[in-house]
């Protein structure tokens, strides 16, 4: 007989549930990587949008001396798109990005109330088919030469509000099938789809972007659309639903009574000395009295076979938590307002590092564009590192505290670049990176998923999607205000927008303070322990 191959063993040796684990690690993660894919593109069309048309003004000018070329000149008229041809192209290009993010922002409080009420696949996989839509919209505009911005604006709005399914949603499925015990280096290693769908929708944005724009936002808008429809059919809310989903298939072959001698109709002996008759059909009783049974004959008076019976009561399911008890929940509102500063910090640097470098370094842009992805490679690391260090320690807040501290410095070496050489600038990108990340990713994940299971909450795990919702929300907004205070700031020098993100670096570390204060003087010290899975 051959000897089982190591791959097959290696397959067998997981059980039914580590494979349903594994599946959902690896769909929630796909389908969060399709919400940033889609989210990319815009960053990618803005240079088409609005184009450096002095080049094309200097190859009109020699075509109008050349009698071999006329007809170069006629590409000035059509430089960039309209209405971003005109001076003000970065007022609307940022119109553009606010309006996203601001919807984004507002809409999250709204979406994670919204998701304790409703099934989390249905709810993600409409959010899902309505953000390609909006996705797809926005390309259409090439398609169909709309040139109106009212038109982009709403599209942006909508889809931000559309977007805010994802987080809650996603957030809540990891966390109901992974306990407290390894959290922290689970949702590390898942938060890293938000890189990988940054850079996949970066790649597909500028294969399609100098030929037809459009299709840079058609093409995400159909992937994103295309996983909601993966979602709906293979994603699994929470384990106790397989576990219904099996009692049912086994309760369906076990609990079918054919009666006794071919006799269906049974007499119930009451302690009242009451007879009444009732019919099994199934599983199913006709006629019911809440009266305490003392003998069941059947009607010949044939002895019947005992048979064990096992009694489910059925607790009424927990109400949903209030936005407000969701507030009421220790930790919610440090954890909230601290994690607006931190993700001011890390947005800043999405949306300006590039040109930063680019300014700096006196580096072209591509070779900037390559080395700000360092930054996020950092952030990876440096969210898995938040992870198993808070696992390991049980300070979650403390963990945070630590890596702002440590950031404030880095944040100034940044500031200084320019007299760096590419060594040292590709070690600040990543360590920068890591430290500003860091905390972002654990707040942002397993922080919320543990204030959502919070010890205050008696066992209602339906808390997940609001928390969760209303610590991603309450960032969005310093992601809004990131950008924008670095556009006002760097007019009058990057020192100033340095300056910026320290500050709100230490006011991160401050909101947390409270909270490190109650972890360094708890009695015990002690990594934090697996818990049961709680219904959902």
């Amino acid at each position: 007989m051959a000897a089982v191959p190591p791959g097959i063993r290696l397959l067998v040796s997981f059980d039914r549930d580590q494979w349903y684990r594994a599946l959902t690690f690896l769909l929630t993660f796909l389908l969060y990587t399709s919400f940033h894919l889609s989210r990319k593109p815009i960053s990618i069309v803005k240079s088409e949008l609005h184009k450096n048309c002095s080049s094309v003004n200097e190859l009109a000018t020699l075509a109008s001396s050349s009698s071999q070329q006329p007809s170069l000149p006629s590409l000035h008229p059509d430089c960039s798109w309209k209405p971003f041809d005109k001076g003000n192209y970065k007022q609307l290009l940022g119109a553009m990005d606010y309006s996203f993010l601001c919807a984004y922002a507002v809409g999250m409080y709204l979406s994670g109330i919204i998701g304790e009420r409703v099934p989390i696949r249905l709810y993600l996989t409409v959010g899902m088919l309505t953000s390609g839509l909006f996705t797809c919209l926005f390309g259409l505009g090439y398609v169909y030469n709309i040139h109106n911005l009212s038109f982009y604006i709403f599209v942006q709005v909508a889809n931000g509000l559309v977007q805010t399914t994802g987080w809650p949603s996603v957030v809540t499925c990891i966390s109901n099938w992974f306990g407290k015990g390894r959290r922290g280096l689970i949702m590390g290693l898942w938060n890293s789809h938000t890189s990988v769908g940054n850079i996949l929708g970066s790649l597909i944005a500028g294969y399609f972007v100098s030929s037809n724009w459009g299709l840079s936002f058609i093409v995400p808008g159909i992937i994103i659309a295309v996983m909601g429809i993966v979602c709906f059919f293979f994603l699994i809310e929470h384990p106790n639903d397989l576990k219904s989903m099996y009692a049912e298939n086994s309760s369906a072959k076990k609990n079918s009574w054919n009666g006794v001698n071919g006799e269906t109709e049974v007499y119930l002996q009451y302690k009242d000395n009451k007879t009444q008759v009732c019919y099994y059909y199934e599983d199913s009783v006709t006629n019911r009295k809440s009266y305490d049974t003392e003998l069941l004959l059947p009607r010949d008076s044939v002895c019947v076979p005992m048979q064990p019976v096992v009694v489910v009561k059925r607790e009424l399911e927990p109400s949903a938590i209030s936005f407000m008890g969701a507030l009421r929940i220790p930790g919610v509102i440090e954890f909230s307002l601290s994690l607006l500063f931190a993700k001011l910090v890390s947005y800043t640097f999405l949306f300006w590092l590039p040109l930063y470098i680019t300014k700096a370094a006196h580096l072209d842009a591509k070779k900037a564009g390559d080395l700000s992805t360092l930054f996020d490679v950092g952030g990876i690391v440096g969210g898995i590192l938040a992870g198993v260090i808070s696992d390991k320690l049980g300070k979650r807040a403390t963990t945070c505290a630590v890596m702002l501290l440590l950031a404030a410095p880095t944040l100034y070496g940044f500031s200084m670049i320019s007299e760096f050489g590419l060594g040292p600038t590709v070690g600040m990108l990543l360590v920068c990176g890591g430290l500003v990340n860091g905390p972002y990713s654990l707040i942002t994940t397993a922080v919320s998923a543990d204030l959502g299971t919070h010890k205050s909450l008696k066992g209602n795990a339906r808390a997940l999607s609001t928390v969760t919702a209303i610590i991603d929300g309450t960032g969005s907004v310093g992601a809004a205000l990131g950008p924008l205070l670095a556009g006002l700031l760097s007019a009058g020098g990057w020192d100033r927008v340095f300056y910026m993100l320290m500050t709100a670096d230490f006011l991160a570390l401050l909101l947390l303070l409270r909270l490190v204060t109650k972890e360094l003087t708890s009695n015990k010290s002690h990594p934090i322990s697996a818990v049961e899975l709680k219904e959902h």
